[in-house]
């Protein structure tokens, strides 16, 4: 069983994927109107809700910041990478993290990709985190919008995922090209890499192209969460201002 806490992660599971919660917590005296929501939604689609005290909730959630209420939810399944490339738009974006371990910075990472409507999330199952309780919680319910999907070998990936026409773009502190000035056409993978170490070097040789972020700085090096961000930001705001472009190469200006 998963635990899935705070207001805005449980609500939007609630309405989009109510079948994976099998009963909820709400704390005994805890009073707004989106717990209300909450709780209305959750008598509406017939969960089991009981209500107890904060201290049982503290308990239950290792004194995280559950702001009075907690999901008890059956795994959250992964898709496969099939699934994940099945039928990808001609704009499409995937996101591929290279061995991500703090698990807060994994749920900024998937909350950003779903605000820019990523189409798929990629993971590595050895030496990174995966989606748990305190993913779910900072990512603030944008595990429901997000395709994700966990493989065993990273850099066979890309190459599968080259082998379906992606484009794949490494994402390197001190590459000489910038994340601006790259032509995002067609499909593309962004790949970031481990919080310390940056990409794996096979990974690293396996992209088309290697980019940066520009900084000007004393501190020449973001936090991977924010790096995704940027690059996404850059990333959608050139597809939007060429809708109709098709890539040719993989062209930096």
């Amino acid at each position: 069983m998963n635990l899935i806490y705070g207001i805005h992660s449980v609500l939007e599971c609630l309405k989009t994927n109510p079948g994976l919660v099998e009963r909820l917590y709400v704390s005994r005296g805890a009073s707004s109107r989106p717990l209300q929501d909450i709780i209305d939604l959750a008598r509406k689609v017939g969960l089991s809700l009981k209500f107890e005290s904060r201290t049982v909730l503290d308990h239950k959630t290792n004194n995280a910041s559950h702001q009075g209420v907690v999901a008890v939810c059956t795994p959250r399944e992964y898709v496969d990478l099939e699934e994940l490339i099945h039928d990808v738009g001609q704009q499409e974006t995937f996101v591929v993290l290279d061995c991500i371990e703090d698990p807060r910075n994994l749920g900024a990472i998937l909350r950003t990709c779903a605000a820019f409507s990523v189409g798929g999330v990629i993971l590595p199952k050895d030496h990174a985190v995966g989606l748990s309780s305190v993913v779910s919680k900072t990512a603030e319910g944008a595990l429901e919008h997000l395709k994700i999907a966990r493989v065993i070998n990273l850099t066979q990936t890309i190459r599968v995922l080259k082998q379906q026409g992606v484009w794949v773009v490494g994402i390197e502190p001190g590459e000489e090209k910038f994340c601006f000035q790259y032509d995002y056409a067609g499909i593309t993978a962004l790949v970031f890499g481990n919080e310390g170490k940056g990409l794996r070097r096979l990974v690293r040789e396996s992209c088309d192209v290697l980019l940066s972020i520009p900084a000007s700085g004393p501190i020449r090096s973001l936090n991977v969460s924010v790096a995704v961000g940027i690059v996404l930001y850059e990333s959608v705001r050139w597809k939007l201002a060429s809708p109709a472009s098709v890539r040719k190469g993989g062209k930096v200006h």
